[in-house]
Parts: C-alpha cells; structure tokens; sequence
C-alpha cells in the first residue's frame, strides 16, 4: 500500500529522534502493565530485542512473572515462532539482523510485546512491511479462539510517544493492538 510506505519513512525520523532523547520510564510502565495483565492472562509473554532506534523492553522482560519468549522468523510469508529466552541466554543473529535465542523451547506466547514503527489510538501499528506480526496474531487469536475456556491472545504496542499519527493505513489483514504503552503512559483503544 503506497500511504504505508511513505508513512515509514516519516516514522522512521520520529522514531529515531525520540530514542535520541531517551526512553524515560517507558519499561517499567511496561512492567507495571504486563504485571496486571500476565496476573489475569497467564501465559508466555513474547517480547523482541529491538534493532535500530527501537523502544527497549528488556528491563520489563527481564521481571516478567511468566515464560519469555522472542520471535524467530522462519521465512518469508510465514507467521512467527517463539523461542523461550531468560537474561544471560545465549544469542545469535537471525533474520534482519534481529538477535533470537539460540537454543530452548518452542512457546506459544498468550501476550506479545509488538514493535512498531507508528501507531494510532485506534489501535492500529505500522510495521515494516512483511506481515509477520499480523499473520502470527491472527493465527494465534483464531487458535485461542478455538480452544474453550482460553483467554485471548494480547497485543501490546511498544513505542516511544512521538510515534502516534493520526491514523494507520488500514488494510484487511491488518490485526489491531489491544494496548500501546509509551513513556507518556498506557493508551487503550475504544473497544480493547
């Protein structure tokens, strides 16, 4: 979609000069959050080692009350896996350069922590364009969905507040945010 791809640039620059300055207290408002949230979910929490000028999440991952896991990308059009991660594990570079677990177990996250490059209060997020997040979420909502008495899958935004736009491009495939937390703060979108 051609309004997808001249927003990234856009957000690639208000996304850089945010991490200049400095994330504040965005991880632990994270922390704070997933801490409520993983209490009532339960589950394995997905979370991500950022690249570029990426929002860090490490500090909230490292507290985390649950299993964590990080994304491997198996290929192109495929949905994400997860692999189990602690602090210390070991780490290896894996597809666009991103850092995946070595070794450990295959998880199925109930809650995953989304990077992005722009987001909007509807709850939509600008990615960079393989539909990774979007074809796993769906997968992971429509198995849960499936499955009697199982809570649903969670998205969680991470991004620095400079990051929101007005609104999102939208396609059909595009699977929302339930969450989007910020260093300003928890932004939860009208019927999340």
């Amino acid at each position: 979609m051609q309004a997808k791809a001249g927003l990234r640039g856009q957000a690639r620059a208000a996304r850089a000069g945010a991490h200049a300055r400095g994330q504040g207290q965005a991880a632990e408002l994270l922390a704070d959050y997933l801490g409520a949230l993983l209490a009532r979910q339960g589950g394995a929490l997905a979370g991500y080692m950022p690249i570029q000028t990426e929002i860090d999440p490490r500090p909230a991952l490292a507290v985390a009350p649950v299993p964590v896991c990080l994304p491997v990308i198996q290929g192109r059009d495929l949905p994400l896996r997860f692999r189990e991660w602690s602090p210390g594990s070991p780490l290896v570079e894996g597809a666009f350069r991103a850092l995946i677990p070595a070794e450990g177990a295959w998880l199925e996250p109930r809650v995953l922590i989304v990077p992005l490059l722009a987001f909007d209060a509807r709850g939509f997020r600008l990615g960079y364009g393989g539909g990774f997040y979007d074809r796993t979420l769906e997968r992971l909502r429509a198995r849960a969905a499936l499955s009697e008495g199982a809570a649903p899958v969670r998205a969680v935004g991470f991004a620095f507040a400079a990051q929101e736009v007005e609104a999102v491009p939208v396609e059909p495939t595009d699977q929302p945010l339930d969450a989007i937390v910020t260093e300003a703060g928890v932004i939860e979108p009208p019927g999340a």
